[in-house]
């Protein structure tokens, strides 16, 4: 079961994936970073500028983490084959 925290000084989400010890994060771009076991299987998700929406592109377990974003308004992006950024879901944010 995932676990979702916000930071409203921050701005920041925090999804937990796997209730494991973090070995491990790669940062996949400036607001998004994923924190891996020391099996390499993910374990946790970092969004940055939560308000602003948040992009799910290369994320782990993608269709989880959407359904819980959704849950507490938190606005989803996704990129078309454009290279346009448009929104998929949500409203924004007032989560906290």
């Amino acid at each position: 079961m995932l676990r979702f925290a916000y930071d409203p000084k921050a701005d920041a989400i925090y999804i937990w994936l796997r209730d494991v010890p973090s070995a491990f994060g790669e940062n996949l771009d400036h607001a998004r970073r994923v924190d891996y076991a020391a099996d390499r299987q993910p374990i946790g998700v970092e969004l940055l500028n939560a308000s602003k929406g948040v992009d799910l592109d290369d994320l782990p377990e993608q269709a989880a983490v959407e359904k819980l974003l959704e849950e507490h308004r938190i606005q989803v992006y996704a990129w078309t084959g454009s290279g346009a950024l448009v929104t998929i879901r949500g409203n924004l944010v007032a989560c906290g």
